[in-house]
């Protein structure tokens, strides 16, 4: 992660190219405000065409969870990556949710547990570095979590210089900054300052980025970042859990006490304390985690894809 300059947007946004965007966010700002059954409608009904169609991505879920649930027969298997899509189509509702409405209309549907942990993080007077998972109720997760406590976001700029002005200021509406995550130095001048900052280390960004770690049984690419934050700030590390309930009408969140011992100056111990977390996290609620990209593309040296 290193600094890299602010993202420039262009003078104007009404050449041609960008009027698909447009609709997108169009839509997007619409299907915020529908009511809450059809929204559940729509995303599943968007899951089942990509899950029928778009059949890259079907291979790589079924590549995923296949290697992560070895104990699953093929009919099981084939019904989690279907509900797999179901609920990451049910996300895209959820993340407009998110981003264009205001986080207290939803304050009935989520409950809040161990915030007693987060309150004793808080108080070292350190800042905070607060993990999470990217399930498909991220975007909201951070809106339902803006409800109790203020945090600061890292985030992947979006390539489409117009849906990346749009998702930026809607995630600085919830949050109080987004911090690109090539910018080291603003995540630890952040933290440095006592603010919480949330961040997401459970995707595979490389081999010059990683180390490799036990995840789900598997050697992944994992982020050596994590420790590197907690030692250069010195702030405690809180695991946050947040996911849909089976209800599919209202959502838990949830901190766990800070990791002990961490950073420990081992970053394979690190990295492999921190899968254990989000492992565990997504073992509670398989169908919601972000299957569809590629946790497994880097590989220890001589080993072949898992994704041809």
């Amino acid at each position: 992660m290193s600094k890299r300059k602010r993202h420039e947007y262009p003078e104007s946004f009404a050449h041609p190219r960008y009027w698909p965007t447009w609709c997108a966010i169009g839509m997007m700002r619409v299907g915020a405000f529908l009511p809450w059954r059809l929204k559940l409608w729509i995303g599943t009904a968007i899951g089942e065409l990509v899950w029928r169609f778009v059949k890259r991505r079907r291979h790589i879920t079924e590549t995923n969870l296949r290697l992560c649930f070895p104990e699953l027969d093929e009919r099981e298997l084939a019904r989690l990556v279907r509900r797999t899509f179901h609920a990451n189509g049910i996300g895209i509702l959820e993340t407009a949710t998110g981003w264009c409405r205001d986080p207290e209309h939803l304050r009935h549907r989520v409950s809040f547990k161990g915030t007693e942990h987060m309150e004793a993080a808080k108080a070292q007077g350190k800042g905070v570095l607060i993990i999470g998972i990217h399930f498909s109720t991220l975007d909201l997760g951070g809106a339902l979590h803006s409800l109790f406590f203020d945090a600061d976001v890292v985030y992947r700029p979006h390539n489409n210089p117009l849906f990346e002005r749009f998702m930026t200021k809607a995630r600085r509406g919830i949050f109080g900054a987004a911090i690109d995550r090539h910018d080291l130095r603003g995540v630890v001048r952040r933290i440095k300052g006592g603010h919480a900052v949330w961040y997401s280390p459970d995707q595979d960004f490389g081999r010059d980025a990683s180390v490799f770690a036990p995840f789900f049984g598997i050697d992944a690419a994992s982020i050596r970042l994590t420790s590197k934050i907690a030692r250069m700030t010195g702030a405690p590390v809180m695991p946050l859990m947040f996911h849909r309930n089976p209800d599919n009408r209202t959502y838990t969140l949830e901190y766990l006490p800070a990791l002990e011992n961490f950073p420990s100056g081992d970053e394979v111990a690190d990295a492999t304390q921190v899968n254990a977390f989000i492992e565990a996290a997504i073992r509670k609620h398989p169908e919601q985690y972000l299957w569809l990209h590629r946790r497994f593309k880097t590989r220890p040296e001589g080993e072949a894809s898992f994704y041809n």
